[in-house]
Order: C-alpha cells, then sequence, then structure tokens
C-alpha cells in the first residue's frame, strides 16, 4: 500500500475511534449523575439501532444474517465490552481505561493465530509483547490495580474477540448489516438488565448524552466496518491504536483528567508498539 492510501486509511481509522471515544465520553458523564453503566449500554445500542435501521437497507432476504452464530457472538461480545467499558469509565481517567483496554488487540492477535491460522511472526509477538508491558505500566497490577481497570481489561479481552469475529464476517456481509445486526442484538440481550435498572429523569441533557453515546458509538463503528473492507485486518489493527490520542485529549478536555507519569509512559509504549506493528505490517504489503 503506497503512502497515500495508507495516510487515507489512517486518517478513517482515527476519524473512526474519535467518534468511539465521543461516545464513550458521554457515557461517563451519564455514568457519573449516577446512571447504572448496563442502562447506559443499552440504550446505546438500542437507540442507535432504531435510527440506523431505515438507512440500513435491510431485505428480506437478509433476514438469516440474524441467526448466523457468528454474528450473533460478534454482537454479544461487543454488548460485553461495551458493558465492561462504561462500568470502568465510572470511576477511572478515560485514557487509563483505554490504556488497559489494548490488550484487545493482543487477544485478538492470538485468537487470529489459533482459530484463524493467521502466521505470529518474531516481529508482531515481540512488538505485542511491548505493547503488552505497555498495558502493565497502565494497570500496575498490584501496585494500584483498581476494580475499574480490572472491566477495563475484560471489556478488551471482550473487544479482543470482537475484532477477530469482524475479521470472519467482515467480507461476507456489507457494513451496514453488520453494523445493524451487532446494534439490534446487543439491544435484546442487554434489555432485561437495562430495563430492570432504576432509569434516570429523562431531561434535555441525558435524553442528549444518551443520544450522544449512541450515535458516536454507532458512526465509530460503522467507520471501522468500512475500513476492514479495504485493507486487510492486519493493517488495521494497529492503527487502532491512535485511539488513545484521543482519549488522553477528550479525557483531559471534558474532564481535566492527566495520566500519571507511569500511565503516561506505559500509553506511549503502547502507541509505539501500535506504530511499529503498523511499520512491519506496511513493509510486507
Amino acid at each position: 500500500m503506497n503512502a497515500s492510501l495508507l495516510l487515507r486509511l489512517a486518517g478513517l481509522v482515527f476519524v473512526a475511534v474519535s467518534f468511539v471515544v465521543m461516545g464513550d465520553t458521554a457515557g461517563k458523564l451519564l455514568t457519573a449523575n449516577g446512571v447504572e453503566p448496563v442502562f447506559v449500554a443499552w440504550t446505546r445500542f438500542a437507540i442507535a439501532a432504531v435510527l440506523m435501521l431505515p438507512f440500513s437497507g435491510l431485505t428480506r432476504a437478509e433476514l438469516p444474517v440474524f441467526s448466523d452464530w457468528r454474528v450473533i457472538g460478534r454482537a454479544v461480545v461487543l454488548a460485553v465490552g461495551i458493558s465492561c467499558i462504561l462500568t470502568a469509565l465510572r470511576t477511572e481517567p478515560m485514557a487509563n481505561v483505554f490504556g488497559a483496554f489494548f490488550i484487545g488487540p493482543i487477544v485478538s492477535f492470538g485468537l487470529a493465530v489459533l482459530l484463524l491460522g493467521e502466521q505470529a511472526t518474531f516481529g508482531r509477538v515481540a512488538l505485542l509483547l511491548v505493547g503488552f508491558a505497555g498495558v502493565l505500566l497502565v494497570v500496575k497490577p498490584g501496585f494500584g490495580f483498581t476494580p475499574g481497570l480490572g472491566w477495563a481489561l475484560l471489556a478488551g479481552v471482550s473487544y479482543g474477540a470482537y475484532l477477530a469475529t469482524t475479521r470472519v464476517v467482515a467480507q461476507a456481509y456489507r457494513p451496514r448489516l453488520l453494523l445493524l445486526s451487532q446494534l439490534s442484538i446487543g439491544a435484546v440481550v442487554l434489555a432485561p438488565f437495562g430495563l430492570g435498572t432504576s432509569w434516570p429523569a429523562l431531561d434535555t441533557m441525558t435524553l442528549a448524552l444518551v443520544t450522544g453515546s449512541a450515535a458516536g458509538s454507532a458512526i465509530g463503528n460503522y467507520l471501522l466496518v468500512i475500513a476492514n473492507r479495504r485493507a486487510d485486518a492486519s493493517l488495521i489493527a494497529p492503527l487502532v491504536y491512535t485511539q488513545l490520542i484521543s482519549a488522553t485529549a477528550f479525557g483531559f478536555l471534558v474532564f481535566g483528567d492527566w495520566p500519571d507519569l507511569w500511565a503516561l509512559v506505559g500509553l506511549l509504549v503502547i502507541l509505539i508498539s501500535g506504530l511499529g506493528t503498523l511499520w512491519l505490517v506496511r513493509g510486507k504489503t
């Protein structure tokens, strides 16, 4: 891939992950005001599914996609991941949460090697281990590790499974159909939990944040599906690390959060690992 195409792809992925961070920023504002994370997660899926349906182009012939176990599993792990990351954001700074969350690409790569037959090259494994070291610097296991960071790690594991299943189905179904499937199935899975929580007062601000949370996540994930159709997943994955830039910026601008020294070093190590992986993969394309 030439430099111009790579730059456009990087721009698309950065815009995509920034929309996801916007959605999570709205979610953090809601949970900070006492709204239950699972309610935010459920409304994110449900509202986005309703908004997406008229534009999805869904046909009767495509209805069987909603019974494809791969599509169902993809939606379920995403629903679990979003619920977990919203729980983590309730108590932890955004940059730290996304730093821990980036255990996901490591999980995704491991699943791709074990289940999809991808090659585990020495350079790729070495860079993933560097990224994992960065994650450890952020979460500091045994030295400042908190339940919130535990939820962020669980979110990352779920996201890794989501990335791996996206590799499987991205070429089989069109992007808008995949987006509608994950939103609608996620809404159904989370409905018993969301409906069972205490609902917040639905004032103008709450409704705006709930809608913003849903829209940001939906737009971001739609753009990521498009990116996965334009390039190999091995090229997309390291670009997702740019989410750390958005998360740090939004965390500072909206909440005044700034990572401590060790967490900041860890975030930089994770970002370097992602960029190194991009350089390694680009050299083979």
